[in-house]
């Protein structure tokens, strides 16, 4: 009977403890993969500089995403979703069907039309927090945790947080542990696998 006991343990794979490694979940980041060729990823894919743009890692499957940048250096940057097929070496974004963001002088483009402003006494400086949901439908800006009141629609597809930079811009991207309590209703980027 022991030595029954003793194989059906053994043949567990795991030296018998009788447990299963969890797999670790992948962390959203910036995507090396998907950037611009002039753009510098550093501080484990959450800080951008150079010239151009880069997608995240992970895709906004879930209804309600947020995520954050902070402004760490003024210049020309902007934040917003983006498709795949946004050429990530085209500086400023919004100048097509393929991405929807914030400028750094507070417009917000989508197919080379401002699709809204931020209002004139907001314009985000450097140290300050903005923040992103969308929906699916509509995107949203918060300002150092302040409804911006600046809604935006009309991308389509899957779409993937987008920042870009020139002219100096540094932007850290935050898409867990934000500055500012995500909105009601918001969360985090879920990759796939952990929305199931």
């Amino acid at each position: 009977m022991a030595a029954m006991f003793t194989c059906c343990l053994g043949c567990c794979g795991d030296g018998g403890t009788g447990h299963i490694p969890l797999k670790e979940m992948p962390t959203v980041q910036l995507d090396t993969h998907q950037m611009g060729t002039d753009v510098v990823v550093v501080k484990s894919g959450r800080r951008i500089c150079g010239t151009g743009g880069c997608l995240a890692n992970a895709p906004l499957h879930q209804n309600k995403s947020y995520f954050e940048f902070k402004i760490q250096s003024t210049g020309v940057w902007g934040v917003g979703v983006a498709t795949q097929k946004v050429n990530l070496n085209q500086v400023p974004m919004g100048r097509d069907i393929n991405s929807l963001v914030l400028r750094n002088d507070g417009s917000v483009y989508h197919n080379n039309e401002e699709k809204n402003r931020l209002p004139a006494n907001s314009q985000p400086q450097e140290g300050d927090i903005v923040g992103i949901t969308y929906d699916h439908v509509e995107l949203n800006l918060y300002l150092n945790g302040k409804n911006m009141h600046c809604p935006a629609s009309g991308i389509r597809g899957t779409v993937y947080p987008v920042v870009y930079v020139d002219d100096s811009a540094i932007l850290d991207c935050q898409f867990s542990d934000f500055y500012h309590t995500a909105p009601q209703g918001f969360e985090k980027i879920l990759f796939e696998q952990q929305i199931f």
